[in-house]
Protein backbone atom coordinates (compact mmCIF):
# COMPACT_ATOMS: atom_id res chain seq x y z
CA UNK A 1 0.00 0.00 0.00
CA UNK A 2 1.35 3.32 -1.10
CA UNK A 3 1.35 6.03 1.12
CA UNK A 4 1.81 9.65 0.60
CA UNK A 5 3.11 11.83 3.63
CA UNK A 6 1.03 15.48 3.75
CA UNK A 7 1.93 18.02 5.60
CA UNK A 8 -1.26 20.57 7.29
CA UNK A 9 -1.64 23.38 8.92
CA UNK A 10 -4.98 23.85 11.12
CA UNK A 11 -6.98 26.80 9.51
CA UNK A 12 -8.66 28.75 12.46
CA UNK A 13 -11.28 30.18 9.97
CA UNK A 14 -13.63 28.37 7.32
CA UNK A 15 -15.95 30.89 6.00
CA UNK A 16 -15.96 31.89 2.22
CA UNK A 17 -13.45 35.05 3.24
CA UNK A 18 -11.03 32.46 4.81
CA UNK A 19 -10.94 29.75 2.27
CA UNK A 20 -10.20 32.48 -0.33
CA UNK A 21 -7.53 33.70 1.76
CA UNK A 22 -6.00 30.24 1.79
CA UNK A 23 -5.94 30.31 -1.72
CA UNK A 24 -5.01 33.52 -2.73
CA UNK A 25 -1.48 32.42 -0.27
CA UNK A 26 -1.12 29.53 -2.60
CA UNK A 27 -2.78 27.22 -0.27
CA UNK A 28 -5.62 24.48 -0.53
CA UNK A 29 -8.25 24.31 1.72
CA UNK A 30 -9.11 20.42 3.58
CA UNK A 31 -11.16 18.85 5.29
CA UNK A 32 -11.06 15.15 7.04
CA UNK A 33 -14.42 13.69 8.22
CA UNK A 34 -14.50 11.25 10.83
CA UNK A 35 -15.03 10.77 14.14
CA UNK A 36 -16.76 13.11 16.16
CA UNK A 37 -14.72 16.35 14.45
CA UNK A 38 -14.23 17.51 11.35
CA UNK A 39 -10.46 18.81 10.70
CA UNK A 40 -10.25 22.06 8.57
CA UNK A 41 -6.69 22.38 7.48
CA UNK A 42 -4.81 23.76 4.36
CA UNK A 43 -1.73 21.96 2.35
CA UNK A 44 0.18 22.91 -0.55
CA UNK A 45 -0.03 21.79 -3.98
CA UNK A 46 3.75 20.18 -3.59
CA UNK A 47 2.57 17.93 -0.62
CA UNK A 48 -0.95 16.39 -2.80
CA UNK A 49 0.27 16.17 -6.17
CA UNK A 50 1.47 12.53 -6.18
CA UNK A 51 -1.85 11.57 -4.32
CA UNK A 52 -4.35 13.65 -6.52
CA UNK A 53 -2.27 13.38 -10.06
CA UNK A 54 -1.86 9.42 -10.50
CA UNK A 55 -4.06 6.23 -11.47
CA UNK A 56 -3.01 4.40 -8.58
CA UNK A 57 -4.52 4.31 -5.32
CA UNK A 58 -3.17 5.60 -2.52
CA UNK A 59 -2.94 6.32 1.18
CA UNK A 60 -2.53 9.70 3.28
CA UNK A 61 -0.64 10.18 6.02
CA UNK A 62 -1.84 14.18 7.20
CA UNK A 63 0.00 15.78 10.00
CA UNK A 64 -1.98 18.39 10.91
CA UNK A 65 0.06 20.30 13.49
CA UNK A 66 1.58 17.05 15.06
CA UNK A 67 -1.54 15.05 15.13
CA UNK A 68 -1.51 12.44 12.32
CA UNK A 69 -4.79 11.04 10.29
CA UNK A 70 -4.21 8.17 8.38
CA UNK A 71 -6.87 9.25 5.59
CA UNK A 72 -7.90 8.42 1.69
CA UNK A 73 -8.58 10.89 -0.44
CA UNK A 74 -12.84 11.59 -1.25
CA UNK A 75 -13.32 14.07 -3.55
CA UNK A 76 -11.24 17.10 -5.29
CA UNK A 77 -12.92 20.31 -6.78
CA UNK A 78 -11.06 22.12 -9.52
CA UNK A 79 -11.29 25.12 -10.97
CA UNK A 80 -13.28 24.91 -14.28
CA UNK A 81 -10.85 26.74 -16.24
CA UNK A 82 -7.62 26.94 -14.81
CA UNK A 83 -7.82 23.22 -13.38
CA UNK A 84 -6.08 24.09 -10.03
CA UNK A 85 -6.81 22.37 -6.77
CA UNK A 86 -9.66 24.40 -5.08
CA UNK A 87 -10.64 21.75 -2.26
CA UNK A 88 -9.68 18.58 -0.97
CA UNK A 89 -11.80 16.35 1.16
CA UNK A 90 -10.33 13.14 2.96
CA UNK A 91 -12.29 10.68 5.10
CA UNK A 92 -9.93 9.03 7.87
CA UNK A 93 -9.10 5.99 8.18
CA UNK A 94 -10.93 4.20 11.34
CA UNK A 95 -10.02 0.39 12.63
CA UNK A 96 -13.21 -1.73 11.19
CA UNK A 97 -15.22 0.36 9.92
CA UNK A 98 -16.02 -0.65 6.36
CA UNK A 99 -15.08 2.27 3.62
CA UNK A 100 -16.06 2.64 -0.13
CA UNK A 101 -13.18 3.17 -2.20
CA UNK A 102 -11.84 3.22 -6.19
CA UNK A 103 -8.98 0.85 -6.97
CA UNK A 104 -7.15 -0.03 -10.19
CA UNK A 105 -7.39 -3.23 -12.64
CA UNK A 106 -4.83 -4.89 -13.53
CA UNK A 107 -4.22 -7.97 -15.54
CA UNK A 108 -2.25 -11.18 -15.36
CA UNK A 109 -1.54 -14.22 -17.63
CA UNK A 110 -1.17 -14.05 -21.38
CA UNK A 111 -4.80 -13.81 -23.63
CA UNK A 112 -4.29 -16.86 -25.92
CA UNK A 113 -6.84 -14.49 -28.29
CA UNK A 114 -4.32 -11.58 -28.12
CA UNK A 115 -1.27 -14.09 -29.03
CA UNK A 116 -3.40 -15.01 -32.18
CA UNK A 117 -3.33 -11.39 -32.89
CA UNK A 118 -6.53 -10.13 -31.02
CA UNK A 119 -6.26 -6.66 -28.89
CA UNK A 120 -6.83 -6.79 -25.16
CA UNK A 121 -9.63 -3.54 -24.95
CA UNK A 122 -9.98 -2.27 -20.90
CA UNK A 123 -13.57 -0.85 -20.91
CA UNK A 124 -13.29 -0.07 -16.57
CA UNK A 125 -9.89 0.79 -15.26
CA UNK A 126 -11.48 1.04 -11.72
CA UNK A 127 -13.71 -0.64 -9.62
CA UNK A 128 -15.76 0.68 -6.78
CA UNK A 129 -14.81 -2.03 -3.50
CA UNK A 130 -16.07 -2.05 0.22
CA UNK A 131 -13.79 -3.21 2.90
CA UNK A 132 -12.27 -2.54 6.60
CA UNK A 133 -8.74 -0.14 6.65
CA UNK A 134 -7.14 -3.49 7.95
CA UNK A 135 -8.22 -5.43 4.73
CA UNK A 136 -7.76 -2.18 2.58
CA UNK A 137 -5.90 -3.37 -1.21
CA UNK A 138 -4.61 -0.59 -3.53
CA UNK A 139 -5.84 -2.78 -6.75
CA UNK A 140 -7.49 -6.00 -7.97
CA UNK A 141 -6.50 -8.14 -10.37
CA UNK A 142 -8.24 -10.42 -13.03
CA UNK A 143 -6.66 -13.31 -14.64
CA UNK A 144 -6.86 -13.24 -19.04
CA UNK A 145 -5.12 -16.43 -19.35
CA UNK A 146 -8.15 -18.11 -20.61
CA UNK A 147 -9.55 -15.31 -22.57
CA UNK A 148 -9.80 -16.19 -26.55
CA UNK A 149 -10.94 -13.91 -29.56
CA UNK A 150 -13.94 -12.29 -28.24
CA UNK A 151 -14.41 -13.03 -25.09
CA UNK A 152 -14.57 -10.81 -21.83
CA UNK A 153 -13.45 -10.75 -18.18
CA UNK A 154 -16.41 -9.50 -16.13
CA UNK A 155 -16.60 -7.61 -12.70
CA UNK A 156 -17.29 -11.23 -11.66
CA UNK A 157 -14.37 -13.11 -12.79
CA UNK A 158 -11.87 -10.35 -10.70
CA UNK A 159 -9.70 -12.25 -7.71
CA UNK A 160 -11.16 -10.75 -4.33
CA UNK A 161 -8.81 -11.15 -1.37
CA UNK A 162 -10.57 -11.98 1.99
CA UNK A 163 -12.91 -8.83 3.23
CA UNK A 164 -13.33 -6.90 0.05
CA UNK A 165 -16.37 -6.64 -2.12
CA UNK A 166 -16.92 -5.45 -5.22
CA UNK A 167 -20.13 -3.05 -5.47
CA UNK A 168 -19.61 -2.59 -9.44
CA UNK A 169 -22.72 -4.69 -11.08
CA UNK A 170 -21.10 -8.60 -11.64
CA UNK A 171 -21.77 -8.59 -15.44
CA UNK A 172 -19.94 -5.21 -16.60
CA UNK A 173 -16.81 -5.90 -18.64
CA UNK A 174 -13.62 -5.39 -17.90
CA UNK A 175 -11.73 -6.27 -20.69
CA UNK A 176 -12.29 -7.68 -24.04
CA UNK A 177 -10.04 -9.38 -26.66
CA UNK A 178 -11.28 -7.61 -29.42
CA UNK A 179 -11.15 -8.93 -32.83
CA UNK A 180 -8.89 -7.48 -35.57
CA UNK A 181 -10.43 -6.67 -38.78
CA UNK A 182 -7.81 -8.83 -40.55
CA UNK A 183 -9.20 -12.03 -38.74
CA UNK A 184 -13.08 -11.38 -38.69
CA UNK A 185 -15.38 -13.45 -40.79
CA UNK A 186 -13.21 -16.48 -39.74
CA UNK A 187 -15.17 -19.07 -38.44
CA UNK A 188 -17.61 -16.74 -36.80
CA UNK A 189 -15.14 -15.28 -34.40
CA UNK A 190 -15.35 -11.61 -35.78
CA UNK A 191 -19.09 -11.05 -35.11
CA UNK A 192 -18.45 -12.21 -31.15
CA UNK A 193 -15.75 -9.82 -31.18
CA UNK A 194 -17.74 -7.14 -32.46
CA UNK A 195 -20.97 -7.57 -30.43
CA UNK A 196 -18.51 -8.56 -26.77
CA UNK A 197 -16.26 -4.83 -27.49
CA UNK A 198 -19.32 -2.92 -28.36
CA UNK A 199 -20.70 -4.10 -25.01
CA UNK A 200 -17.50 -2.69 -23.29
CA UNK A 201 -18.14 0.59 -24.96
CA UNK A 202 -21.27 0.61 -23.72
CA UNK A 203 -21.62 -0.39 -20.06
CA UNK A 204 -18.55 1.47 -18.61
Amino acid sequence: MQTIKVAGSTRPAVGKKATKAVRNEGGIPCVIYGDEQNVHFSTTHKDVKNLIYTPDFKVAEIDVDGTTHKCILKSAQFHPVKETILHLDFLKLEEGKSVLLEVPVRFKGSSPGVKLGGALQQSLRRVKIRTTPEKMVDELYGDISTLELGDAIRVRDLELPEGVEVTNAPAIPVATVVVPRALRGKGGEGEEGDEAGDEAATEE
